[in-house]
């Protein structure tokens, strides 16, 4: 079920990011990105880009080069849409936050022109979180995106939409700093009452979704949709002095989460019938 180990506390609270983790809208993301990659250097931009021998993989460093060179990414990244814009940009401007806001700020001028098409990444999604909820656990969903596209595509999936199903959505625009920085879950932590521990478990695809998580304080998981292999996962998780962050669980379906959370609320309710 899991690669690493149980999440380290029962949960109240779980939160998802949306793309790649929910939903799937590849599509428009990768083409905004075939748009915004090629204006970077117009942007200035291009001499921002994280410098050799600073990328924390040797495939970031050849990602960075590739894009430096063409100004496009790699045919087998854009052929396999594995990886989120937000760790594209993270990779390619590690620390400049300010090149990183142009980035995104280009990324949503373009996506305007594409977003729309919104289907689940899994078949019977719906019925996963709802059995989440049937636990009674309280959900939420959150998003780097612009609250514009989060509006029309949390109402549209499924032909039903899915905002009947979270108790709070948190997206890019909604606060000062995007994922990787911890703005997002915290927020949602404020709307929904609850602290930043161990019960609120989130729950994402990317890389900066686990360092969000870490930096909240809150339980990480992350969810391996895309299939990587365990060792490219310990790869971009090293847990080194220079990048410690890892998630506290991997999951590769909803359905495991569902039984993480079964396993740790059960656990808990025997407990409490042992030493009442």
């Amino acid at each position: 079920m899991s690669i690493l180990q149980l999440p380290r506390a029962r949960p109240k609270l779980i939160l998802f990011d949306w793309h790649a983790t929910l939903v799937d809208t590849m599509d428009a993301m990768y083409y905004a990105l075939d748009e915004v990659l090629p204006r970077l250097g117009p942007l200035g931009l291009i001499e921002r880009l994280v410098p050799p021998g600073k990328s924390k993989t040797l495939e970031d460093a050849k990602l960075v080069r590739y894009i430096r060179e063409h100004a496009s990414l790699h045919p087998k990244i854009k052929s396999e849409r594995r990886i989120s814009r937000t760790d594209i940009f993270e990779l390619l401007f590690g620390d400049d936050e300010d090149a990183k806001k142009i980035a995104h700020r280009e990324f949503d001028h373009s996506y305007e022109r594409y977003f729309g098409a919104v289907k689940p990444m899994e078949a019977g999604a719906r019925d996963q979180l709802l059995a989440l909820r049937g636990l009674g656990l309280k959900l939420g969903v959150l998003s780097n995106r612009a609250r514009r596209f989060m509006a029309h595509e949390i109402y549209t999936v499924d032909n039903c939409g899915w905002h009947d199903l979270f108790d709070t959505m948190v997206c890019g625009d909604d606060v000062a700093r995007r994922k990787p920085f911890p703005d997002l879950i915290l927020k949602a932590l404020e709307e929904t009452g609850l602290p930043a521990d161990g019960s609120c478990w989130y729950v994402g695809d990317s890389a900066s979704d686990v360092v969000a998580g870490n930096n909240a304080g809150v339980t990480s998981i992350f969810y391996n949709g895309a299939g990587w292999e365990p060792a490219w996962i310990d790869k971009i998780f090293p847990g080194t002095a220079r990048y410690p962050h890892r998630p506290d669980s991997v999951i590769t379906t909803l359905d495991e989460l569902v039984g993480l959370a079964r396993q740790l609320l059960f656990a808990n309710r025997a407990e409490n019938v042992k030493n009442p």
